[in-house]
């Protein structure tokens, strides 16, 4: 259950109402956002009459949600969240596409990469400092330093930044220097990490786990969001195969249009982890336009062969060119804006 404020609801209105939850058995989770506050009611709210609610002084209005993710829902929020990061807009009607090397790994092929892609269209610079190997031996990442150098890309190109966290030490390095902090796959269901995230002012990306389904993606999201934070992009980014000889995972499309009719927060494809294959990364973008999504991630590395990270994947700046003019061309015939660098 939800139950909805007036803007200038007092303290002595809300604690009224917040006594009456927890006199049930209930708790209160109050949350306070920019146009409105709530109480997001949790446990069995069975005894809890809707219409005596509405008259406590202050209530404008009470919904039943029945799914367990209560303030990603759309029965909170009808309307489709837009999500702005410096001049960046996530939302309804634009097509967003971020871009960039799946690691740093040196400041010139950084700032080679970031300038190409800045180029052809890109809008959010990608890069990882911190990256989460499947084998210890494997390149972890430049830490700090390539955070630094993903900040001097992004104030020379004017793109913001998404990349990683891992944990709490990696999430204030990130915090400090990036403009999206991204969840990976890994890192889901890190539950104290998700609270933690839920406290910060900067939009947070979040990757569906590899082997999670649509309703534990989006419990993972009212994690966040029951911290505090509404700015929350979901992001499918493929799923664990029995094929994985020739797809490295299975992209979900079809959980595009179930997660936009279940939330109202925007959602990102990843063609690049979610194929493993950069055969696949055009077919897979235009794909991610028509089905509904409203940005995309690509892996793009002007040497892949030697690429510290995922080389399989990365497509040539060349190609992303290629790629962001069709990206173009069937956001147009579906009246969808890609969002333009300024």
């Amino acid at each position: 259950m939800l139950i909805i404020f007036k803007s200038d609801i007092t303290p002595e209105q809300l604690e009224n109402v917040r006594e009456r939850v927890l006199a049930e058995g209930c708790e209160a989770h109050v949350v306070r956002g920019v146009y409105r506050v709530t109480i997001n009611v949790l446990g069995d709210d069975s005894k809890l009459d809707p219409e005596e609610l509405k008259s406590y002084e202050g209530v404008t209005e009470v919904i039943s949600v029945m799914n367990p993710y209560q303030l990603v829902s759309r029965d909170f929020h009808k309307q489709d969240t837009e999500i702005k990061v410096k001049d960046v807009i996530f939302g309804p009607g634009r097509f967003v596409v971020m871009a960039g090397p799946c690691a740093v790994e040196n400041e010139e092929q950084t700032m080679r990469i970031a300038r190409a892609v800045r180029k052809a269209g890109a809008n959010v610079l990608r890069g990882g400092a911190y990256k989460p190997r499947s084998s210890p031996y494997n390149f972890q990442g430049m830490g700090e330093e390539g955070l630094k150098i993903l900040k001097r890309a992004s104030v020379e190109t004017g793109m913001p930044i998404i990349t990683e966290a891992l944990d709490s030490r990696s999430l204030e390095q990130v915090y400090k220097y990036g403009d999206i902090i991204q969840i990976g796959t890994r890192n889901m269901q890190n539950f104290s990490l998700l609270k933690e995230v839920g406290r910060l002012d900067k939009p947070v990306m979040l990757k569906r786990g590899m082997s999670s389904t649509i309703d534990e993606w989006l419990m993972a999201a009212e994690y966040v969001m029951a911290g505090g934070n509404t700015r929350i992009l979901l992001c499918e980014r493929g799923i664990r195969s029995f094929d994985a000889r020739h797809t490295r995972n299975v992209v979900d499309l079809s959980a595009v249009p179930v997660v936009k009719a279940l939330s109202h927060l925007p959602v990102v494809i990843d063609p690049s982890h979610g194929t493993g294959r950069r055969d696949s990364i055009l077919p897979m973008s235009l794909a991610s336009v028509a089905v509904g999504a409203h940005a995309v991630m690509i892996d793009v590395h002007d040497d892949a062969q030697h690429a510290l990270c995922d080389g399989a994947q990365a497509i040539t700046p060349v190609d992303f060119e290629k790629i962001m003019e069709d990206i173009r061309k069937v956001a147009r015939a579906l009246d969808k804006t890609v969002e333009v660098p300024r």
